[in-house]
């Protein structure tokens, strides 16, 4: 049996952002629809973990608790909403010292040694959300298995990049191109995977 995957899911727009200077994020949830949830929701059904750091805790964990009691909320929110409740959360943050979200937990020691522990653990995959300092540290250490980039037709011009903390050198990220899936809003869902990957 194989290693589980760590994949990291993140939106991005075409000039490389993840979000704005003040990390503005409404260029991403302007964009989306529900065929983009749909995507989302399989996705997140392939994995059984979720990783975040302190800041996209913070937001999730003030976000979705409640969507599962919302009689607003869509089909696909709703499942969404059913599988971030319900899973195993784990945050990577050094100064948060609790956390309310049902299922989640505080990642004890070294980061780098927490997740290969996790890799090689029976499960689904484990799945990254945001977090863009945790996913620096998981790039860096060469724990990704692969990308899922939401690519959305917008150029920011500044704000916050991503596979901006390490010179291509010590990167040395050749990926292989997987899936490709284009929505209605002209944005694609790219699947890379790390040339090398051992997942």
């Amino acid at each position: 049996m194989g290693m589980r995957k760590l994949v990291v899911s993140m939106n991005i727009t075409l000039d490389g952002y993840l979000s704005g200077p003040d990390c503005e994020l409404d260029w991403h949830f302007n964009a989306w629809t529900q065929e983009m949830g749909a995507a989302l929701c399989d996705e997140l059904s392939k994995a059984d973990t979720i990783l975040l750091g302190r800041k996209t805790y913070d937001a999730m964990a003030a976000f979705w608790p409640s969507k599962e009691t919302d009689p607003f909320c869509s089909g696909e929110d709703f499942a969404f909403a059913y599988m971030m409740n319900s899973y195993r959360k784990i945050i990577i943050s050094g100064t948060l010292r609790s956390t309310s979200w049902s299922n989640s937990e505080l990642a004890p020691g070294n980061i780098e040694d927490e997740i290969r522990a996790l890799k090689t653990a029976s499960g689904k995959n484990i799945i990254v959300y945001g977090s863009a300092r945790l996913v620096d540290t998981l790039i860096s250490a060469g724990l990704v298995d692969e990308y899922q980039l939401w690519i959305h037709p917008v150029v920011l011009g500044t704000g916050k990049q991503m596979f901006n903390q390490h010179p291509p050198v010590k990167l040395a990220l050749n990926m292989e191109l997987g899936d490709v899936r284009k929505f209605s809003s002209g944005v694609l869902l790219l699947n890379y995977r790390p040339l090398g990957s051992s997942t």
